[in-house]
């Protein structure tokens, strides 16, 4: 039974990998990636660590979107006891002494349990004490007659009123010094420290592994919820947000390095014009002005379709690591049959590209992919829209009657090749060569990727159709 964690600065994930068997670690949740965690189908989540302000915060929907899938989703020690303690009577599972005290009220502010931390390449390593953290460590002082109550208390005042990013015990001893604390005390505290410090977040997140592993021990099957989830307009949007693929890789993309150009290098602009001889825009847009309004509003739209990804990928902070980068690369020259050095080389050339203008393209068009899964839906719907105002909807509507009307007379909606009598690659070149008049694809996935299909078999169902259509009488049209 597979398990994902969220987690950081509170506990590794090698840390966590030697407690729970099996689980797969990943950073600290932001919004979307319990969604996009409970499409991988695990028996449980678990929930520590989560970012509150440079991403939006997991969602309480997607949490509840995944136990109505029936995952067993576990909360403590930061986000994950915040998450647990709101959403603990629909069934989600807190654990620890932080989400006890939040689902009790006796805290309520959600800076009690945040840090500020390093990056993920040094390991989220903290750089600020939690709140929870010092009223844990303070109250085993006193249980230690190393403070007295109220010298504890003060200190927990003056932790309180300092924003969280900047809490630390060294502070602490110094500002509880200048507000005039018992010199005896905080040198003793000072001493305590070291050994004495309580980690109460990981304290909890420790035990919310444990409980994990526990149940899994028992195979209680999937979690059965009560309530009734409401799927919405505002849970569609997210989910398009949120997009579809794994939640390691998007991850990895949101905390990943971009191959870019060297520091000081001519920029990519420059470059391609040095390559094309000097030509300026302005003069290739001519040449496209002079194949009539159609063409030149075509290219319009495609270009503010990109800018407009582009900049939803960039507010989402949507990076684009090495490992993306090459995957991406693949797809392009699979989809425009660049599979030789030598025909990359002339398609760059062709392109006015050099490598690092490739490089920038690619992330570019890598942004650009991730915007077209998370608006899909809004893009099918307005690909209507954009055929009625280039004037193509009523001649393209009118056949795909026509052949809807045809073939469903003669019971052949979907014809398989032994219907026609035909071999793949003789469909192939019928269409390749007899209609569409271009060489044939060397590599027919990537084809059929750039025309919105899944692969090369939903590619040869069109082209079986259109060629059952024209053998049974297709109507004719203006250009045959």
């Amino acid at each position: 039974m597979s398990v994902i964690v969220f987690t950081g600065p509170t506990l590794s994930a090698a840390d966590g990998a030697a407690l729970l068997d099996g689980a797969v670690f990943l950073p600290p949740v932001a919004q979307g990636d319990v969604y996009r965690a409970t499409l991988e189908k695990p028996w449980a989540i678990g929930i520590v660590d989560g970012y509150f302000e440079r991403l939006p915060s997991v969602w309480h929907k997607e949490i509840l979107w995944a136990m109505a899938h029936g995952v067993h989703v576990f909360g403590s020690a930061s986000m994950g006891a915040l998450r647990a303690a709101e959403l603990h009577p629909f069934g989600m599972t807190g654990v620890g002494a932080v989400f006890e005290a939040f689902q009790s009220g006796a805290l309520t502010d959600d800076d009690e349990v945040a840090i500020a931390h390093a990056a993920a390449e040094d390991g989220f390593r903290p750089l600020s004490d939690a709140m929870v953290n010092i009223r844990a460590t303070l109250a085993a002082a006193v249980a230690a007659s190393i403070l007295r109550e109220e010298t504890a208390a003060g200190l927990i005042s003056l932790a309180k009123r300092t924003f969280y990013a900047q809490r630390s015990f060294a502070r602490l001893l110094a500002e509880g010094a200048a507000v005039g604390a018992s010199p005896e005390e905080l040198d003793a505290l000072r001493r305590f420290l070291p050994d004495g410090r309580v980690d109460q977040k990981r304290r909890d997140a420790v035990a919310m592994l444990e409980a994990i592993a526990a149940l899994r021990a028992r195979d209680p099957g999937p979690l059965r919820v009560t309530f009734h989830f409401a799927y919405t307009d505002v849970w569609d949007q997210a989910c398009r947000r949120a997009g579809r693929g794994s939640v390691a890789a998007t991850q990895g993309a949101r905390a990943g390095d971009a191959p870019g150009p060297r520091p000081g290098a001519e920029p990519a602009a420059a470059r391609s014009r040095r390559a094309q001889g000097g030509l300026q825009p302005e003069l290739l847009l001519d040449e496209l002005r002079l194949e009539g309004p159609l063409s030149y509003t075509n290219a319009v739209q495609g270009a503010l379709a990109r800018a407009l990804a582009l900049s939803e990928a960039r507010r989402h902070g949507v990076e684009v690591p090495v490992e993306l980068f090459e995957e991406i690369l693949a797809q392009v020259r699979r989809e425009r049959g660049l599979l030789t050095p030598e025909s990359t080389l002339a398609w760059l050339t062709e392109q006015a590209l050099d490598v690092e203008g490739l490089t920038l393209l690619v992330q570019r068009e890598a942004r650009l992919r991730w915007a077209q899964a998370v608006f899909g839906i809004e893009v099918e719907r307005l690909l209507v829209d954009h055929l009625r105002m280039t004037g193509r909807y009523g001649e393209l509507a009118a056949r795909a009657l026509h052949k809807q009307e045809v073939l469903s007379a003669a019971g052949v909606e979907a014809p398989a090749l032994e219907d026609l009598g035909l071999t793949r690659q003789a469909l192939l070149e019928w269409y390749f060569t007899d209609i569409a008049r271009r060489p044939l694809p060397a590599y027919l996935d990537g084809y059929a990727a750039a025309l919105g299909l899944d692969d090369q078999d939903e590619l040869l169902l069109v082209l079986a159709r259109e060629y059952e259509h024209r053998r049974r009488g297709e109507r004719p049209t203006a250009d045959g």
